[in-house]
């Protein structure tokens, strides 16, 4: 403006204050004030429809950028139930007497220490309460089983700030009561982090061998016998779980100085040698989750240590949970059964013609037909009987069409409890963690499945992170 002529500059300067003051009156009026309100209720209709996660009208533009919700599930599960309601008015029954262990029994079978069982548990109580039961009644000392808390929710569970519907909810005061011992760890671990802590405890406990077990399992003793193993447990000689267990651990003792593992049913009961797992360097905790298994016993197996399978009672995968935990004292009045904590959606209302085929097979739901009754025999062993059934049948659902790891989402609460998180999140960034430790395994052997020793592979101590991967 500096250049134009001075006439020029006036108009030009007249020119932006009338259409300054023509704006300020616009907005003054009412047909302004009802275009900025038509403008508000545009963009508030528009978030609410992004939020609601629903179309908006046609015409609205909708902000690409704007936060966008997933959809709420349309089905929730049941809440879960406590198991052993019993515990919180009572201490427990007895064990079967049968099954009770004798003083010092470990010295029967030479061994220094009694061995102690660790079992860990991260979420879903009802199903840990189960295994720990089950263990108990089994034979196995509660002085001699530790629990590992490894929720991460610090001290939230000893001050019993958690509810049961919060997936990370230990009841410490039933635990107790159990007379079990409980070890907190300081961080929420995963899986190999966790083996690697078993193996800490061992030093702190001077501890050369010890037992771990996976927390969904339902164990029994062999009460109605095994060659080889136990008689039955009305006759001369039966072992329980417990006393089979430590009968395996002297014979690998004795037999074995080379023994890496002893894994009964797999790894769902196992004994572990410390000084095993010392020499290959524990669990490679980059591999987390599933493959870490494959990992570290492969390693072992090149060290020249070994893995072998051994027998000590019925230790059973499962992701259900008996309705009522008084059947494993074999109390009559129960009838064994079990529970989904995270059941499927029911199903659609059946048709006329789905009515008229449907018939009863004989079964209640989560139980099973009483195959044995009135075949002479004793009550004792027809409630074993029923038992094995039972967890036969769990074996089975948890290995059907649903997946086995559906047990992990039964409980949906605990917002607003300290350390809150989402059971969703929990299980995706689970999973996203196993299929990274997945890719880690591939990486670190040049190999995609677990069978790294066989001929194909033929991978060796010192291959790990050197070896291409074959296309």
């Amino acid at each position: 403006m500096l250049f134009l002529p001075p006439r020029r500059q006036l108009f030009i300067l007249l020119f932006a204050s009338l259409t300054v003051f023509l704006c300020i009156s616009f907005l003054a009026t009412d047909v302004g004030s009802t275009a900025l309100t038509t403008v508000k209720t545009k963009v508030s209709e528009t978030a609410s429809h992004v939020i609601n996660n629903t179309n908006p009208p046609k015409g609205t533009t909708v902000d690409v950028n704007a936060k966008k919700y997933k959809p709420t599930p349309t089905y929730t599960p049941p809440p879960v139930q406590d198991p052993f309601p019993l515990l919180a008015t009572s201490t427990p029954p007895p064990i079967p007497k049968w099954n009770a262990p004798r003083e010092n029994l470990h010295k029967d079978y030479g061994l220094e220490y009694a061995p102690p069982l660790l079992i860990g548990f991260t979420r879903t109580y009802p199903v840990l309460l189960q295994a720990v039961v089950s263990y108990i009644t089994s034979g196995w000392p509660p002085s001699q089983i530790y629990v590992v808390e490894n929720t991460g929710v610090q001290q939230a569970n000893t001050r019993r700030q958690l509810s049961l519907q919060n997936p990370f909810f230990l009841d410490h005061a039933a635990l107790g009561k159990l007379g079990v011992n409980i070890v907190q760890t300081p961080a929420l671990l995963n899986f190999a982090q966790l083996q690697n802590l078993y193996l800490s405890m061992s030093y702190a406990r001077n501890w050369t061998y010890y037992f771990w077990s996976h927390m969904d399992v339902l164990a029994l003793p062999y009460e109605d016998g095994l060659e080889g193993v136990t008689p039955r447990y009305d006759e001369p000689g039966y072992r329980s779980l417990y006393e089979a267990a430590c009968r395996a651990a002297n014979e690998t003792l004795a037999a074995d100085p080379r023994w890496g593992i002893r894994l009964f049913a797999y790894d769902h009961l196992a004994l572990v040698n410390r000084a095993a797992y010392e020499d290959v360097g524990g669990w490679d905790t980059l591999i987390p989750y599933y493959m870490t298994d494959c990992d570290m016993h492969s390693r072992l197996e090149m060290a020249g240590w070994t893995l072998r399978e051994a027998r000590a009672g019925v230790v059973t995968d499962v992701n259900t949970v008996l309705k009522d935990l008084r059947a494993l004292y074999r109390d009559p009045a129960v009838v064994p059964e079990f529970l989904d904590p995270n059941p499927p959606p029911p199903p659609p209302p059946p048709s006329e013609e789905e009515k008229k085929d449907d018939k009863p097979d004989g079964a209640g739901a989560g139980g099973v037909k009483d195959k044995r009754e009135g075949e002479g025999e004793d009550a004792n062993m027809v409630y074993y009987h029923k038992l094995r059934d039972v967890a036969n049948s769990m074996f089975h659902y948890k290995h059907g069409e649903r997946g086995r790891n559906t047990w992990q989402l039964g409980q949906q609460g605990g917002e607003g409890e300290p350390f809150y998180y989402p059971a969703a999140g929990i299980a995706q960034g689970m999973d996203m963690l196993t299929e990274t430790g997945r890719q880690v395994f591939r990486k670190k052997w040049g190999w995609a499945g677990c069978d790294i020793l066989g001929e194909q592979a033929q991978r060796k101590l010192g291959d790990e992170w050197r070896v291409e991967e074959k296309r």
